[in-house]
This record gives C-alpha cells, sequence and structure tokens, in this order.
C-alpha cells in the first residue's frame, strides 16, 4: 500500500463499476463461484457479469434451470442430459420449454446445442433470433428419409444475423449444406466463420464442386475450416484449379484450414502417390490471400517442392502467425547460407510440419535462424530428424519456445527428445513426446526440473508400461495440471499384459496433477470372450486402470476400448470398480456405453458429482441393442447420483 492511503480501505468499499469490471475479467468457472459466496453483493454482481454459461444435468428437471444470469451471451446446451437424446422431447409440449430457456437467458447470441432432430432448432432457433454465432452437435445417424438440409433449414430461417456456423461435430452428410447454403444469399454474405471440418474419420471430405459451391456463396468469410478430398484417385478432388478459385471467392479469409478426410485417423501416410497440387498453383494462390494469419494444409499426399512457393508467403501473406503442412516435400532446403523456403516467414509464431521425408537436421536449423518468433513446434514423421538437430533447433529459440509435440519420428524417442528440449526444459510449458522406451536401458537420465511444464501429452503403443516415464527425465514437473495420455494398438496380437498394472500410479510423483484424458480408443480387443490363449478387453481395462484410485485427480475423461467387430466399445466391470475407488474425483465423462449395474457402481465415490456417458463414438442407430444405458436408465442413475443422502464434500 502506498504511502498516505488508509488502511481501512477494504474491497466492500470498491465502488460498484469497478468492482464489477474486476468480475469481469475473471473468467475460470470454479474461481467465480467462490467469489460469488462471499456475501449477497457479490452474488448479485457475479451472476449479472456471467457471460459464459454451460448447462448441465437433466433436462426434465427444469425447476433447476437457473434464471439468474440474464447477461449470458453465450450458451452451451450440449451438455444437457440424457445425452445425445432429442433435447426437447422430455416435455409433451416442448415449445415451453425452448420459451422458458429464453426467458431464462434472454441475452443469448452464441449457441452450442445437441440437434437430433430438425425439432430442436425450430423451436430454439425461433426464440433467439438475433443469434450470431451457432454450433451443432450430434455423433448419432440422421433420421430415416430425412430430406436433405433439413437440419439446418430452421437455423436459417429464424437466424437472420447468423455470422458463424460450426458443424464439425455435427453428423451429417456433406450434401446437406452447399442447398441451404444457396437457399440463402443473405445469411451466406453475412457469414464471416464456417467451420465443416469434420472430426469423424469415417466422414467422408467435401468435394471439389461442393466446396467451390459453399465459398462462392461466402464471399466475406474471414475463417474457413473443412474437409476435403485430396486424393487425385477420387471424383471431386482439390486440384489447382479448386485452390485457385477458392482464394478468388474469399479474397478476405485470415484463416484457412483444409485438410484430406484421411488425416483424422489412426491410418499411416500414403508417402507413395502424389496430390495434384503444384508449388506454382499454390503460389498464386498465397498472392490471392494477404489477409492469411493462419495456414493449415494437411494433404495426406506428396506436395513436391514446395519451396519456392512458401517463400512467397513472408512476402505475400505478411500477416502469418501460423502455418501447418502436412506431407508437403522441400519445404526448406538448408543448403544455401540465406534462408530459404519456409526459413523466410520471419512473423510466425506456430509452426507445424507432418511428414516431411526430406527434412533434414540442417533444414531445421535454417527454419530456426529464420522463424526466430516461434513459440510453438510440431514435427510429426520426419525420421530424418536427430537428437542433435532438434537440440540445435530448441537451443536457437530457447527465449520464445515454450509448447513442443515430438510424434513418430524414429530416431527420437522419449529419452532422446528430452534430451533434445534441454535447453528449454526451465521455460516449456505444454509438452507432447511418443512413450518409445527402446533404448532408455543404458543412455544417460536427465533428471531435472521441469519447472513450468502444465500440459503433457504422451502416445504409447498397447502392451507398453508408463513406469519409465520418470526414469527418462520427467519426474520431476512440479507445475504439471493437465496430461492426456493416448494407448493405441490391437490386443488381439497379444496374449495377456506382462504386467499387472499399466503405470498410472506412477504419476503420484507429479503433486498438482488433477486432469487426465485417458483414450483408449484406438485400442482393439475382443469385448466378448476371447479365443483360447486371448485376453478380453475387461482385463486389458484393469491393467490401464490399475492404480488410478491413487491419484489426486479431479476431472478425468476416459475413452474406452473397442471391438471392432461387434461394434462395441463400453466399460467393464474392473472400470467400474477402479473408478469407484478414486477418492478425490468430482467430474468423470465416459466415451462409450455401459450397463447400468456398471453405473452404479460409481456411487461408491463420496466425491463424484459430475458424471456423464457420452457416445460419441460411432454414430449409433436408436436400435443398436449394444447401448445398455437408455434414457430411463439415465435419469435412474442421475437421481441416485444427486440423492440428497448423498454428501459430496466440496
Amino acid at each position: 500500500m502506498a504511502a498516505g492511503t488508509s488502511s481501512n480501505v477494504h474491497l466492500p468499499d470498491i465502488p460498484d463499476v469497478i468492482l464489477s469490471n474486476i468480475f469481469s475479467l475473471e473468467t475460470e468457472t470454479r474461481t467465480r463461484n467462490a467469489m460469488s459466496l462471499v456475501c449477497l453483493k457479490w452474488l448479485l454482481l457475479e451472476r449479472s457479469t456471467r457471460k459464459s454459461l454451460t448447462l448441465r444435468g437433466n433436462i426434465r428437471n427444469l425447476f433447476l434451470l437457473p434464471t439468474c444470469f440474464r447477461a449470458v451471451t453465450h450458451l452451451d446446451l450440449s451438455f444437457l442430459s440424457p445425452w445425445g437424446y432429442p433435447l426437447l422431447d422430455s416435455f409433451s409440449n416442448p415449445l415451453v420449454l425452448a420459451q422458458f430457456l429464453r426467458h431464462a437467458f434472454p441475452s443469448v447470441v452464441s449457441l452450442i446445442v445437441y440437434v437430433r432432430n430438425p425439432l430442436t432448432l425450430h423451436l430454439l432457433a425461433s426464440q433467439w433470433p438475433n443469434l450470431q454465432h451457432v454450433k451443432l452437435v450430434r455423433w448419432h445417424q440422421l433420421w430415416p428419409a430425412a430430406p436433405v438440409g433439413s437440419d439446418l433449414v430452421p437455423l436459417f430461417d429464424h437466424c437472420p444475423m447468423l455470422s458463424s456456423l460450426d458443424v464439425s461435430h455435427f453428423y451429417c452428410w456433406t450434401e446437406d449444406l452447399p442447398p441451404v447454403i444457396q437457399a440463402y444469399p443473405s445469411i451466406a454474405t453475412s457469414l464471416s466463420h464456417l467451420n465443416i471440418l469434420k472430426h469423424d474419420s469415417s466422414t467422408d471430405g467435401f468435394k471439389s464442386h461442393q466446396l467451390l459451391s459453399i465459398t462462392a456463396c461466402c464471399p466475406n468469410l474471414r475463417k474457413l475450416l473443412a474437409t476435403c478430398i485430396f486424393n487425385p484417385r477420387f471424383i471431386g478432388f482439390i486440384s489447382d484449379q479448386t485452390l485457385l478459385t477458392l482464394a478468388l471467392n474469399c479474397p478476405l479469409l485470415s484463416l484457412l484450414h483444409l485438410a484430406d478426410s484421411t488425416s483424422m485417423s489412426n491410418v499411416r501416410p500414403n508417402l507413395i502417390e502424389d496430390a495434384s497440387i503444384s508449388f506454382a498453383a499454390l503460389g498464386d494462390v498465397f498472392s490471392k490471400l494477404p489477409l492469411l494469419e493462419e495456414l493449415v494444409l494437411d494433404v495426406c499426399h506428396n506436395v513436391k517442392h514446395t519451396w519456392p512457393a512458401l517463400e512467397l508467403l513472408n512476402t505475400k501473406c505478411p500477416m502469418l502467425k501460423s502455418l501447418r503442412l502436412g506431407q508437403f516435400q522441400g519445404i526448406c532446403r538448408g543448403i544455401a547460407s540465406p534462408p530459404d523456403g519456409v526459413a523466410l516467414c520471419q512473423a510466425l509464431e506456430s509452426l507445424s510440419i507432418k511428414n516431411c521425408t526430406d527434412l533434414t537436421d540442417k533444414a531445421l536449423i535454417a527454419i530456426s535462424h529464420g522463424c526466430h518468433r516461434l513459440s510453438k513446434f510440431e514435427v510429426l514423421g520426419c525420421n530424418q530428424l536427430t537428437r542433435k538437430g532438434m537440440w540445435e533447433f530448441t537451443h536457437n529459440l530457447r527465449k520464445t519456445l515454450v509448447d513442443v509435440k515430438i510424434s513418430y519420428c524414429k530416431n527420437l524417442n522419449a529419452v532422446s527428445s528430452l534430451q533434445a528440449l534441454e535447453p528449454i526444459r526451465d521455460r516449456i510449458v505444454k509438452l507432447h513426446i511418443d512413450c518409445v522406451w527402446a533404448s532408455i536401458i543404458g543412455e544417460e537420465k536427465s533428471l531435472k526440473n521441469w519447472s513450468k511444464l502444465k500440459y503433457l501429452s504422451l502416445w504409447i503403443a498397447v502392451g507398453e508400461l508408463l513406469n519409465p516415464l520418470s526414469l527418462s527425465g520427467l519426474n520431476d514437473c512440479p507445475s504439471l495440471e493437465e496430461i492426456q495420455i493416448k494407448i493405441q494398438g490391437d490386443c488381439r496380437d497379444q496374449p495377456k499384459p506382462f504386467m499387472a498394472a499399466f503405470g498410472l500410479s506412477s504419476l503420484t510423483c507429479y503433486p498438482n496433477l488433477t486432469r487426465m484424458i485417458l483414450d483408449c480408443s484406438g485400442v482393439t480387443g475382443y469385448a466378448l470372450t476371447a479365443p483360447v490363449g486371448h485376453t478380453d478387453l475387461s482385463l486389458w481395462e484393469r491393467f490401464f486402470l490399475s492404480g488410478i484410485q491413487d491419484s489426486t485427480l479431479n476431472e478425468l475423461n476416459y475413452w474406452t476400448a473397442q471391438d471392432v467387430d461387434v461394434n462395441q466399445r463400453c466399460l467393464f466391470l474392473p472400470a467400474a470398480g477402479l473408478l469407484a475407488q478414486c477418492g478425490s474425483l468430482r467430474k468423470l465423462f465416459i466415451h462409450g456405453t455401459a450397463n447400468e449395474h456398471l453405473m452404479m457402481f460409481l456411487l461408491g465415490n463420496p466425491t463424484l458429482r459430475d458424471v456423464q456417458l457420452r457416445e460419441d463414438y460411432y454414430p449409433a442407430p436408436d436400435n443398436d441393442t449394444i447401448t445398455e444405458m437408455r434414457v430411463g436408465s439415465c435419469c435412474r442413475f442421475e437421481d441416485a447420483l444427486n440423492s440428497s443422502s448423498r454428501h459430496v464434500p466440496d
């Protein structure tokens, strides 16, 4: 406190206008909730300044719907349960429910909602005609005999001010969008953000003529994200002419993200076939998009000799800050004293290079000299890189680089990757490495402090152990808050786990670790009875989750393993029992199916207060007999979870 200032000034004495601004600056939900408990005045201030809200719970419990957040402009309804079922079908008069939502949140201009059928959008969109941003979510199949584009028509009918549309998590056909866009030219002209980048690997990408018909109607797009077809053997593939026409249709683009439909899957890249894209055409495209700030071209087919085109990015797109290239070859020669290719993009702050077979250490070092502002760098599938080259790269960027991903690089296992990052060990905040332990024994271990590392992402093959992680040099991470573990492989190729546990108990060495994403969706095995000499998925699940009961996790997202032959991905008895013993867990999201009696096991966890079962792994039809949890069983579980007899410490 400055000299002469009264020591009797307290927070309640701060003028309301200033206090309101302070509340508006805080965005973390639990912190805001804690602030609202101080006094009635702070409670009212917190509610009146809340701009974003995600609703959870069962939609049938309408009496629990809050009515004090009238200033909320961004509303997320996609997590309401029963998850994946029509939002408004729980009531005999769904229009009344839609009107009640509008009354509780009159200021909404941004909406995220799970749309199982067209009726949901028809009723909700009419309640908020001023909607500007809408994100639609759906993982289930379309309704039978639904007309093309019928899900989107109500939105365009009722929301003339729509400027942003996100259908990246909305299961639909690529044929649905173009006719709707063409039928509403005024809305199409006002669209500035369109995300049609499908995250489901089973979904086909947009064909060339579809993409061009969409962009021709949306000349004012600033951001475009789309899944495309770059394979020249397919009808409607993206060619030079497609990219040139797209650039002419949307010259105001600041973000262009085009990815091949196969880039979303785990299939290894096709390093033999070439895309029908030339470096000369790329140069012309860049010349027509002077406002680009972020560019993603994940082609999944070879684009050769690209360094001349990439050199134009520095002059033709001077505001470019983020660049991601998939299967671009010859991006930097690294043989001349002055930088060339992508190394000339001096304004870059984020760079991702994927499956570049001719990227060498010399080229990588040249990039570090030219792109001296990089704070984020990803390298995937570049097998010529070595520890020495990566070390030199990080050393040159030690003042700026804080986010690194190294994956599928043959010469960079876990230990060598961490050793290559030694120059930024005390600065790095976010890290991904592959847990390849082949040469960990006998190598010099760098057991040092990673003081600022907050997020850690790991890839590990099925059957391998997590325990060597601490021995590889990541034993001391005092600030680590979140970890993501991706397990991948075929259990059917292995008789059984050779150890009792995967190694989650080794994560107890990270004192501040509270959030985990455990993704076993890439694990394939036998969900039912396994053949003689093999182990079914229930025992593999015990192997993966053993030790989680010793953790201090508050939040867990768990993707269960799958049996592709019977299209089943579900929670088994060992997982239910182990998760019930995780005594600090508050939030649990299971991405798969489960039996009701196994879900009831979770009630034995005294701290658990938010549980949701999300079938967001494949578009499941209503007659799918594998999906055990239905509306009734989901409601019974939630009633038991929220029962007054369960005392949940907060």
